[in-house]
């Protein structure tokens, strides 16, 4: 080959390995734009205790140890992702037949591990969330106080198992049904003050609670204000004082016992069996900041119809 001919052919074997670097370099590209990508693609979150959580999918093993969140898992319509619960949740039946890990405050981390989730749902001051996190276990702790908590929370759940809007749609769908039960409240009880008993008749449930808050929604007053914090402890003596219009407690049984209690026997409610007892169950639900929410307004509604117009 003359020298004339190999110099024409060397432009050719530089341009092919120039070509075979821009190749190269824009594999390393594309591959950095991927794994790039698949970072983006990863989930952030931050709960209730102002923690920062990365989940690098959507959770597929759930744990979960408040039954509000249970429910709110299910009604995201990702109940089968969901292989542990605490000993409370009942809702929906399916749920029953899952592993229980024991209660919010003592629950059992070796049986939790054992059940390999990639997310365990807690209240923000459970006292497994730190053990857990040591163990390499993602933890994700949220509460709901009021309404607007609610619909955050239902939309950071709808977050953590890929769903991102399915939170905001379930509490739409609330809303509408709130709205709706209100509709239904007879006149005469518009604006009448309720006192909504908890804890055995030990607390109440304030203007500033998630329930004082479904009460203002269907148009009821509150015997309690938020000033006292959401579920304060009360005394006999400062019902008798509120003389509310409505009494509304956990079981029919505690109706009798009530007019024990000094000076509610002179309440009006009392006198003229304005009271709203609830079954255990339909109790439990109402006092769950759930996806339920609009049962326990229809509970309260369908109550109020049962006692007739009040005196005006």
């Amino acid at each position: 080959m003359t020298s004339n001919a190999l110099l024409q052919r060397q432009p050719l074997f530089f341009n092919a390995t120039t070509a075979v670097r821009q190749i190269a370099r824009a594999a390393a590209f594309v591959a950095l734009g991927v794994g790039s990508a698949a970072h983006a693609a990863g989930i952030r979150l931050e709960d209730d205790r102002g923690t920062t959580l990365e989940l690098q999918a959507p959770a597929r093993r759930i744990v979960s140890l408040m039954p509000s969140l249970t429910e709110t898992v299910c009604a995201l319509d990702a109940c089968d992702r969901l292989v542990g619960v605490d000993r409370h949740a009942n809702w929906p039946v399916s749920v029953k037949k899952l592993p229980q890990v024991g209660g919010m405050d003592d629950a059992n981390i070796e049986r939790i591990v054992a059940l390999k989730p990639d997310l365990v749902l807690v209240r923000p001051r459970s006292r497994v969330a730190e053990p857990l996190e040591r163990l390499g276990i993602k933890v994700l702790a949220l509460d709901a106080k009021t309404h607007a908590d609610m619909q955050r929370v239902m939309e950071t759940v709808a977050r953590a198992t890929g769903k991102p809007g399915a939170g905001e749609a379930v509490w739409r769908t609330l809303d509408a049904r709130l709205n709706a039960a209100r509709a239904r409240v007879p006149l005469g009880w518009q604006g009448r003050r309720v006192y909504f008993e908890v804890h055995g008749g030990m607390a109440a449930a304030s203007e500033s609670s998630f329930i004082g808050e479904t009460l203002a929604r269907l148009g009821l007053a509150n015997a309690v204000p938020g000033t006292l914090g959401p579920f304060p402890k009360m005394s006999p003596e400062f019902v008798v004082r509120a003389d509310p219009d409505v009494l509304m407690v956990s079981a029919l049984g505690e109706i009798s016992s009530m007019a024990s209690r000094p000076g509610w026997s002179a309440m009006s409610a009392i006198q003229r069996g304005r009271v709203c007892s609830f079954a255990s169950a339909r109790f439990d639900l109402m006092m769950r900041p759930g996806p339920r929410l609009d049962e326990a307004a229809d509970a309260i509604v369908n109550c109020l119809a049962s006692l007739g117009n009040p005196p005006r």
